[in-house]
């Protein structure tokens, strides 16, 4: 009886340990810019504020050069993510994910990481650019769907990769599907503006950044679940 009870005990602990690992953790607690640095860096830049459960990219607030990509802390491999993202007109960001944070080798995290661009289709000149709207893998895939939400309201974005599988979604609608690092991958890349980029899209562990690019961006509700 003893036994029985032992082994019950056990299995629900096993089962306890297994849903933990499956469920979703903060990237972003809301609070405090903790787990993240600057790509290069060890601390946050100025021009990334928290205000209200919000990351918020502000280029006004960047002083001494305090502004660049911010990267987790930690690498992942296979993931699923999921944020929420708004911008002001005309402005211009991005989800990037597998970096190789090496600045001496690669200045930038778009060097080696991929995109799924945050973009005012409408009023920023990336809009008119086949690859680069909102919800694309940038320069790689577009969408024949378009989810976005209408600028100054929020969008969720999905990106989930598994073992190569790679899907992103956009306000719950799958944008964009491909298999990442086989042969049609490398014609991918050398179809785009990444083709002479060495080693651009080939990390299969690596960080993940929210972009600056110069244009006000809030991000929120930032989680991931590693499979």
């Amino acid at each position: 009886m003893i036994k029985k009870i032992l082994s019950l005990l056990t299995l629900m602990v096993m089962v306890q340990i297994t849903n933990a690992q499956n469920e979703f953790k903060p990237l972003f607690d809301g609070k405090t810019t903790k787990g993240w640095h600057t790509y290069g860096k060890s601390t946050v830049g100025t021009a990334w504020k928290v205000e209200d459960g919000t990351l918020h990219f502000d280029p006004s607030a960047i002083t001494n050069g305090q502004g660049g990509d911010i990267v987790t802390d930690k690498e992942y491999t296979n993931f699923h993510l999921k944020l929420e993202w708004k911008v002001a007109p005309k402005s211009n960001s991005g989800i990037i994910f597998y970096i190789h944070e090496d600045p001496k080798k690669y200045k930038n995290t778009y060097e080696t990481g991929l995109e799924m661009q945050v973009l005012d289709n409408d009023g920023h000149p990336d809009g008119k650019i086949i690859k680069h709207r909102a919800g694309n893998l940038y320069d790689l895939i577009k969408s024949d769907i378009e989810p976005v939400k209408p600028v100054g309201e929020w969008n969720t974005a999905e990106i989930i990769s598994n073992n190569g599988q790679l899907t992103l979604k956009l306000n719950g609608i799958i944008v964009v599907e491909t298999t990442l690092w086989n042969d049609n991958w490398k014609s991918l890349i050398a179809g785009s503006k990444f083709a002479s980029w060495k080693n651009f899209g080939t990390f299969k562990t690596g960080k993940i950044a929210l972009q600056d690019h110069g244009e006000n961006v809030w991000y929120r509700n930032i989680v991931i679940k590693e499979l």
